[in-house]
């Protein structure tokens, strides 16, 4: 089952920035975990030099924004993801890895995915830079980031057919939330009412509000320029700018004077999703690997509802004639695997290009450095002190030698090829989504009545032996 973990990364006390990133690339670039090497992958940078490529992001965020951070500042995110020994191989691990990382970062940070092997646990290390591609903006670690970073990866297993963690301990999860739309109103939900009751008496202005508020039993106060509320039965009052667009005070004031009309705020009711056809539960299987008499009552019962809800999927997608049902999993299949390989084989172009891309830059950048390192006879000294320029520059040599490249192209042609593909990528998703849940569905459709089919066959076997044995 897969496990997830996001850690920012911190100058740390006693530390450099350069070493603080240095270190922990070091760590999970460890051969003796990672097959010598094998199992490492690079996003838009090259693994061997890709502390010396963020710091240099760093740097030319600073200078195109002027935007400073004291010790708090992040330089790097790093997300460890564990799997369940002996579910996957480490070449599989990596490739999730990988493509975790670009669907969480959506492609505008670099990374680096390391799959270690040392443990009886086969997990990954994914270290991003927290400057984006452009160097105009910095990664931003959300309010529920860890939630998200977990749905991803849980996600991208189960479409990889590997086990999650399916009932994870709930983490600052308030009562209220826990409750759903049984939980009592909040107390700014019952001030909005109270508002929304006067103003529904017509009020000539804001000082009649407060009046037909206080006499319907609501404390109003004013601190400084910003009015307070309190209803009887709550010990915090709430500032009136604190419950939402609507009711502010210039919102209400603008009401008062018929500038704008009020819309009272409903309460969103979350939908409940239809309920999804699953496959059937293997009873005698789960039996043999020591399931009680309760599950196997269970698991009948959740098997007629399956089958129940599969008829009706069938049904209404006059899939009846098995045949047909058989052909329509067939082309969904196929399409979606289709769509899959467009998909890859745009990714792969855009990960060429942005490591294109970046190893270009850096070559521009480092250029008159390298041309005095040659010029001052390669001397030791001189390395010492431009180490990463001349590192940047000497990688980047190398990925044109690895790639091929004879000219070096334009940055702005790189920029509008990888814009087009990033947008045939995205109209590709959206149809890459709708033909999954599609596969899915009829896959597990098929799969049911294949069971069923054969739980039959089998029953008439056992029939033929009894009356044969008599």
């Amino acid at each position: 089952m897969a496990t997830t973990r996001i850690m920012p990364l911190h100058v740390g006390k006693g530390r450099t920035e350069s070493r603080a990133i240095s270190n922990i690339i070091d760590y999970v670039a460890n051969p003796k975990k990672t097959d010598n090497g094998r199992l490492i992958t690079g996003y838009a940078c090259d693994s061997r030099t890709a502390d010396a490529e963020f710091l240099l992001a760093k740097r030319q965020y600073l200078a195109a924004t002027g935007r400073v951070r004291g010790a708090d500042d992040v330089i790097a995110y790093h997300v460890r993801q564990s799997f369940r020994p002996g579910e996957i191989t480490p070449e599989e691990a990596n490739r999730l890895g990988v493509e975790f990382a670009k669907r969480f970062t959506k492609g505008n940070h670099a990374f680096v995915v390391c799959t270690h092997i040392d443990k009886s646990h086969i997990h990954n290390h994914i270290i991003w830079s927290s400057v984006s591609l452009e160097y105009d903006r910095k990664f931003r670690n959300f309010w529920g980031s860890t939630k998200a970073v977990r749905r991803l990866s849980d996600t991208i297993c189960v479409e990889n057919g590997l086990s999650i963690v399916e009932n994870p301990k709930p983490h600052g999860k308030s009562y209220n939330k826990w409750l759903g739309d049984q939980a009592k109103p909040s107390h700014r939900e019952l001030l909005r009412m109270a508002i929304d009751n006067a103003l529904s008496q017509s009020p000539a202005n804001f000082e009649e509000l407060l009046k037909l508020l206080q006499e319907s039993g609501c404390e109003v106060s004013k601190r400084g320029k910003s009015y307070r509320l309190k209803l009887p039965g709550w010990e915090k009052a709430a500032r009136l700018d604190s419950l939402g667009e609507g009711y502010g005070l210039e919102d209400l004031q603008a009401v008062l004077s018929g500038k704008k009309a009020h819309t009272p705020r409903k309460k969103v009711v979350a939908q409940a999703e239809p309920p999804k056809v699953n496959l059937l539960v293997d009873i005698q299987a789960k039996l043999q690997a020591g399931k009680g008499a309760g599950y196997a009552r269970w698991a009948k019962v959740f098997n007629l509802k399956q089958m129940a809800q599969t008829m009706n999927y069938l049904s209404e997608n006059n899939l009846l004639e098995y045949a047909v049902l058989e052909e329509k999993a067939a082309a969904a299949t196929a399409h979606h695997n289709e769509l899959s390989a467009q998909i890859k084989a745009a990714e792969k172009r855009m990960a060429e290009i942005a490591v294109l891309r970046t190893h270009i830059v850096n070559y521009a950048k480092t250029r008159e450095v390298y041309v005095a390192y040659r010029k001052a006879g390669y001397s030791k000294k001189f390395r010492e002190e431009h180490e990463e320029e001349i590192l940047l520059h000497q990688a980047a040599k190398n990925a044109f030698d690895e790639m091929g490249v004879k000219k070096l192209p334009k940055v702005k042609e790189l920029q509008t090829e990888y814009a087009k593909l990033l947008e045939e990528k995205k109209k590709t998703y959206a149809e890459y989504r709708r033909s999954r849940e599609e596969m899915r569905e009829l896959l597990t459709a098929k799969a049911n009545v294949d069971r069923v089919l054969k739980m039959e066959v089998e029953q008439g076997v056992e029939k033929e032996k009894d009356h044969g044995q008599r």
